[in-house]
């Protein structure tokens, strides 16, 4: 399943519904979102495109903006 900003436009017990059957949903969901609490809760891998190359990392979001070594290499990546 594709998704891009799945969560623009919902009130919120849509979205804490879509979170939990997306958690429940046992295929394949790529999405873009800058909904921080949805892409917390939602994605156990991130997957960050530049121009220059992409990073892929199977951790959480918060895991990922907060890694000394993805840093290091988003400062490479973006150089």
């Amino acid at each position: 399943m594709i998704l891009d900003e799945p969560t623009n436009h919902l009130d919120l017990e849509s979205i804490t519904a879509f979170n939990n059957a997306l958690k429940d949903f046992p295929g394949t969901v790529l999405f873009t979102s800058h909904d921080h609490e949805f892409t917390q809760t939602v994605a156990n891998r991130i997957i960050e495109i530049s121009p220059n190359g992409f990073i892929d990392k199977l951790m959480t979001y918060d895991e990922y903006i907060e890694n000394d070594k993805v840093s290091q290499q988003k400062v490479a990546l973006y150089a």
